[in-house]
């Protein structure tokens, strides 16, 4: 889901500028209720077999899991059978939505690239491109950890330790959530300029507070 939403994202960007008169026509909110809910659905139906998968496997390894929490391959991994099915679901699974997804990003940001390019204003192309600078940010932070995490269980299992997962996977869970916020309260004016206010407004009580002492 969290892929969905990036690249949902990136056509959110791409209507924005490259048809900024046309942009409330075309995203209402009974259209933004139906992506929401398609991306939800695809998230949940992708997901829901790896639980019946893992359920099939016959474990005889103890119960427990080298692991910060219950990802399914370390799941998976406890058993004494063939994990084969698992490992090749796993991998269509994260091809078929990073593959997709991605592949609408990177045609939403070529026409954003060609659309901001074409711009004769200086002051509309640096405000375009630090538009999606943020989006791009959270792009690079969601992706990278996730793509290593899903193919170093399928091809480097046994070389890379089980160290690096751990901490690849943490990050991978981590990461994205707490430096979205922090990059889109940079990039975002609105966002900015009201946390400026707010700690503005807290050391102005703080300071009167004093004053009255």
């Amino acid at each position: 889901m969290e892929s969905g939403v990036l690249m949902l994202m990136a056509l959110d960007r791409y209507i924005a500028i490259c048809y900024p008169l046309r942009y409330s026509t075309i995203l209402t909110n009974p259209i933004i209720a139906k992506v929401g809910l398609v991306t939800f659905l695809r998230g949940v139906l992708l997901i829901i077999p790896f639980t019946f998968l893992t359920k099939r496997l016959p474990y005889c390894r103890g119960n427990i899991i080298y692991h910060t929490y219950c990802d399914h391959m370390s799941v998976a991994k406890l058993s004494c059978g063939n994990v084969k099915i698992n490992a090749i679901y796993g991998l269509m699974v994260a091809l078929l939505i990073g593959g997709f997804d991605i592949l609408c990003i990177t045609i939403s940001y070529t026409m954003i690239l060609r659309a901001v390019v074409s711009l004769s204003s200086t002051d509309a192309q640096q405000k375009a491109f630090s538009t999606c600078t943020a989006h791009i940010c959270a792009i690079v932070f969601s992706y990278s950890p996730a793509f290593f995490s899903f193919f170093s269980h399928r091809f480097g299992g046994h070389t890379i330790p089980p160290s690096c997962h751990i901490i690849v996977a943490n990050i991978y869970v981590l990461l994205p959530p707490t430096m979205n916020p922090v990059v889109y309260g940079v990039k975002t004016k609105q966002i900015r300029d009201c946390i400026i206010r707010i700690l503005s407004g807290s050391k102005d009580i703080k300071s009167h507070s004093i004053w009255k002492r």
